[in-house]
C-alpha cells in the first residue's frame, strides 16, 4: 500500500514535496491532494516508493487516492491527467517485477485495466457501483472490495454472485 495521490504528513518522505504540489485536504488528518500533472516532481519520489516496496520483497502494488480528479483537490484536475498518472504507476510497478492494483477509480476502469493485475475497492455495494468493476472479472483478473456500512447479508450473496472477493471490516 502506498498513498499514490496524497500527501501524508508522517511519511518518511513528506519532506520530498514542495509545497507546489500539496492541495487540498482529502479529509483525513495530516493528508492532503497531491497536483498529479507535476510528474517532473512526483515521479522520483514515486518511483523511490516502489523500489523501497520492491527491496522489501513486496509481489504487489495497491495505489490508494488515485482518483483526485473527482475530487476538491485544488487543481484542475482531468480525467486523462489521472490516466496518465495511474498508467505511470503500473508502469512503475511492473518495472520492478510486481503487480499493480487499482484502488478504486472505477470510472476509468476500462481504460485501465490492461495496466493492472486486479481492483481494489470500498463499499462499491453500498455505493451501488460495483457494475463498474466488473470488467476485471471478466478479464479473469481478481476483484477485493471491503464495506464498512452494510451488514453481510447485504453485499455477501452478491459478491458471491459477481464472483467478487468481498469482507466486511470496521
Amino acid at each position: 500500500y502506498i498513498s499514490a495521490g496524497s500527501w501524508e504528513n508522517w511519511r518518511p518522505d513528506a519532506g520530498r514535496f514542495p509545497p507546489s504540489v500539496l492541495g487540498n485536504s482529502n479529509g483525513w488528518p495530516g493528508e492532503k491532494w497531491l497536483d498529479i500533472r507535476d510528474l517532473a516532481t512526483l515521479g522520483p519520489i514515486m518511483r523511490d516508493r516502489i523500489a523501497r516496496c520492491a527491496r522489501k520483497g513486496f509481489d504487489a502494488m495497491e495505489f490508494d487516492n488515485v482518483d483526485g480528479y473527482t475530487n476538491n483537490t485544488g487543481f484542475p484536475l482531468t480525467g486523462d491527467d489521472q490516466l496518465r498518472y495511474n498508467v505511470f504507476l503500473a508502469n512503475t510497478a511492473h518495472a520492478r517485477g510486481m503487480s499493480a492494483f487499482l484502488k478504486n477509480d472505477i470510472d476509468q476502469v476500462k481504460t485501465l485495466l490492461p495496466y493492472f493485475e486486479g481492483e481494489l475497492n470500498e463499499q462499491c455495494f453500498q455505493y451501488s457501483e460495483c457494475g463498474k468493476i466488473v470488467p476485471f472479472v471478466k478479464a479473469g483478473k481478481p476483484v477485493f472490495n471491503v464495506e464498512y456500512s452494510l451488514g453481510i447479508s447485504a453485499f455477501c450473496p452478491k459478491a458471491n454472485a459477481k464472483n467478487f472477493n468481498s469482507l466486511k471490516k470496521r
